[in-house]
Order: C-alpha cells, then sequence, then structure tokens
C-alpha cells in the first residue's frame, strides 16, 4: 500500500509470567523499569543508546549519514539469585494455600543462609506482567518488602536466646507459667491453657506467652533490644528492592513493663516477610544479619559482607534455640505440619492478631512461620505468611506451616541437600552381620 511501512517493534517478555512478576517487575513502553528488579536495576540494564549525525530530507527522511557520533552501549547481563524451581514450588504452594483458607493474601521467602541470597519470594495475590490490561493496582504490591505485621510468637526464639546470654538461664531452668495467666500493670498475658511449671524449652515448644514473658522481664530493656536490634528487627534488610520497610522496632528507653512483656512474643513491633527471613537467617548460622540479595553472591562476598557486623548472641545460645526449635515441629509442638521426612527441621509457628483502628480485631488473624533446614547443618530459612485465613483453621502451625513443609521437601531435594534424620535400616545391620568380618571370626 503506498505511503505504508512497516517498523520492528521491541518488547519485553517475561517467560515466568506470573511465578517471577514480583521480583522481576516490568518495564514501560520506552523500556524504563517501572517495578520490581527492572526498576532496582535501572540503570544497570538499561544501556547508552548510540548516535550519529545524519542529513534529512525536506520529510524528515534519511538521505545519508554522515558520521558516528557514539557507539552504542548494552546494559548488563545481570543474573539474578532467583532459582526459577524453588520459585515456582513456592508460589505454586502459597496460592493453593491462599484460596484454600480464603485468606486475603500471602508471602513466602526463602534465603540462602549462607550468603543471604533471595532464592524465592512469592506473593498472593500476583499479576501477569505479560497481559497489564487486566491489571489491578493492589496487586502490583511485594508484600513480602512493603507490607508490615507484627510477627507474634516468631519472635520467642530471639528472646529465649537473649535470655540465654544473660547466663541465668538454660534449657532445662523452670519457668513458672501458672495459672496459665500473668498480669503486668493492669494488663493481663494468656497462654492457650495452662502449662504450669515448664523449662526454657518448653516454653518455645509450647508458644508460652507467659513464658516469654517472664524471661524478657528478668532481663533488661537495653539487653533484649541489643539482642533483636543484631539480627537485623528494626532496619532494612539492604536488598535495594524499591518500597521495601525497615519494620519497627522503638528505642527501649521507651519500654514500660508492659512493653518489654509484650515484645517478648512479638506484639508491638513490625516486620516484613523478608526482614523476619533475615533475622532466622542470623539465628540459623552465627548471630550476623547478612544484607539481603536478589542478584547472585559468591561465598567470599558474603564472608567480606559478614565481617562487617558483631554478633550479639553467642553460637552455642543459638545452637541451643535452634535445637529447642526443633521440638515445635516433633511430636507435641504447635508446628508438627512442617516436617520433612528424613531432615530435622527447626520451626517457630505465629498466631497473630490483627490491628484495626480502635486496637485489635477479634477473629482476625494472620499465620505465620518460620522455619530453618536442614537443623543439623543449616542452609536454607523460610517465612510463610497467610494473611487474614478464612477457613476451619486459622493457627500458624495449621495455615503456613503446611506451606512450609510442602515447598521444603522439595526445595531440599532440589537442591541436593542430604537428609540428617534418617532412620538406621534393618539393612545396615543385616550387612554389618554377613559382611566380611563374618568371614574371619568376627561378632555374629
Amino acid at each position: 500500500i503506498p505511503g505504508v511501512a512497516l517498523a520492528p517493534e521491541y518488547r519485553r517478555f517475561y517467560p515466568a509470567g506470573e511465578v517471577t512478576a514480583h521480583v522481576v517487575g516490568f518495564t514501560n513502553v520506552d523500556d524504563a523499569g517501572q517495578e520490581g528488579m527492572e526498576l532496582a536495576l535501572d540503570e544497570r540494564l538499561r544501556g547508552v543508546p548510540g548516535a550519529k549525525r545524519v542529513i534529512k530530507d525536506r520529510l524528515g527522511r534519511i538521505v545519508e549519514s554522515v558520521e558516528r557520533v557514539r557507539e552504542p552501549q548494552p546494559g548488563e547481563d545481570i543474573a539474578l539469585s532467583i532459582d526459577r524451581r524453588l520459585q515456582y514450588l513456592a508460589y505454586r504452594e502459597l496460592k493453593a494455600a491462599v484460596r484454600r483458607n480464603r485468606a486475603d493474601a500471602g508471602s513466602a521467602v526463602i534465603l540462602d543462609v549462607h550468603t543471604g541470597e533471595v532464592l524465592a519470594m512469592v506473593n498472593q495475590p500476583a499479576y501477569n506482567p505479560n497481559n497489564r490490561g487486566k491489571l489491578k493496582r493492589s496487586h502490583l504490591r511485594n508484600r513480602a518488602v512493603t507490607d508490615v505485621f507484627e510477627p507474634g510468637s516468631t519472635i520467642k526464639p530471639f528472646t529465649v536466646a537473649a535470655a540465654l546470654e544473660t547466663g541465668r538461664f538454660r534449657p532445662q531452668t523452670l519457668v513458672d507459667t501458672r495459672p496459665g495467666y500473668f498480669r503486668v500493670g493492669r494488663k493481663t498475658i494468656r497462654d492457650f491453657r495452662n502449662y504450669g511449671l515448664i523449662d526454657v524449652s518448653t516454653v518455645i515448644q509450647k508458644s508460652s506467652n507467659v513464658g516469654a514473658s517472664k524471661l524478657a522481664l528478668a532481663q533488661s530493656p537495653e539487653h533484649l533490644w541489643k539482642a533483636f536490634a543484631s539480627v537485623g528487627l528494626g532496619e532494612s534488610t539492604g536488598s535495594g528492592f524499591p518500597g521495601e520497610s525497615g519494620g519497627l522496632l522503638t528505642d527501649y528507653g521507651s519500654w514500660r513493663d508492659i512493653q518489654r512483656a509484650t515484645v517478648s512474643y512479638g506484639y508491638g513491633m513490625s516486620v516484613t516477610t523478608l526482614q523476619l527471613a533475615r533475622a532466622y537467617a542470623a539465628l540459623a548460622s552465627d548471630g550476623r544479619p547478612l544484607p539481603v540479595s536478589f542478584v547472585r553472591r559468591t561465598a567470599a562476598e558474603a564472608a567480606e559482607l559478614a565481617s562487617l557486623y558483631e554478633p550479639v548472641l553467642s553460637e552455642s545460645s543459638l545452637r541451643a534455640v535452634r535445637r529447642m526449635m526443633e521440638l515445635v515441629v516433633a511430636g507435641g509442638g504447635t508446628g508438627t505440619r512442617a516436617a520433612v521426612p528424613g531432615y530435622r527441621i527447626a520451626g517457630k509457628t505465629g498466631t497473630v492478631k490483627k490491628s484495626g483502628a480502635g486496637g485489635y480485631v477479634e477473629d482476625s488473624y494472620l499465620a505465620v512461620f518460620a522455619g530453618i533446614a536442614p537443623a543439623s547443618d543449616p542452609r536454607l530459612v523460610m517465612v510463610v505468611m497467610i494473611d487474614e485465613p478464612r477457613g476451619e483453621e486459622y493457627y500458624g502451625g495449621a495455615v503456613a506451616a503446611p506451606v512450609f513443609g510442602k515447598v521444603m521437601a522439595g526445595a531440599l531435594r532440589l537442591l541436593d541437600i542430604p537428609p540428617d534424620d534418617l532412620p538406621s535400616m534393618p539393612g545396615q545391620r543385616l550387612a554389618l552381620l554377613h559382611g566380611p568380618a563374618q568371614k574371619t571370626g568376627g561378632a555374629h
């Protein structure tokens, strides 16, 4: 057709679609980053266009190229730390859990304990960056880094670690939680039921608010605050992700007894899902909170970053707390649905009352689970948060823990992380009985 010509036009296509949308983000028609890592790394990805001097006719058509003024410079090739296999696992299980529990939203994050790399980060609801015509603005929000919430009982391991650091408590030290409630000033702190006289390990296993409060009140406000701050609570994770919140950890100078008591079980402070995962990664290693990275990082780079932090919690206290957290997932604990056959899992449940304009809202909850695997030699940390579950159950151990269990089982297998809790098999004993030792007169 005279006067009509074709010109090529390039557009970004995101092959993983919804699965990685909140991490990768998208660009506008001019290829400028608008969300996610497309926005965070825009300057590095964009490159510099070339330029040349040309002669045009009166219709604006180029008739002659005179000289090249500047060579084009392509943007960087950047490898993200996200493992697409783990990302899909987390996406699938989180989406199913949000639907099954008729929840408003949910988030999940998996971190590499040793490098601080984000291996998976998903949110629900999500969006498809390849189909923005039906996009809802609220679905763009990366809740794992922007939305803060009170972490509830998932903070108790840090309270207990701080108590162990005082030297006045051991895992076997008894704490009196009778009669199942405890008055601090004019407020009453309650447990799910009366756990009686229990040791510190059982405070974690049964998730006793009364026990955690008594441990906190036996510490100075400064000591408890330093334990929380030392694992990165109350500050940004250093991820560089657009819109990230640093959460809230108020200065200990303003804490009265009731604040010290309630913060011990995760009220009166706030975190993001990513921030809580970072704190658990510190708990899983040597107590130093590595800055989180969405870009691949070597072990040497991670070690250099770790050297900038001075741990407050000793490795012996952290190991003791991790052993207590294994009881949460074992029989009799609150997080048994997070168990992964063949692996030792350390974790903690949280069931958090949501707050509104007039205070805490009845029958409105967040279900949270944070865990470490394998417990004997931690490699991965995962945090799952489900917002406003409306199914038959709303507890962290019933709603969030199963997501952890299913995703972590797949992640450990995909990453070839060997089991650390295999039972001894009869065949192993038979091999000894009928092996070479028997032929040379060995024991039968």
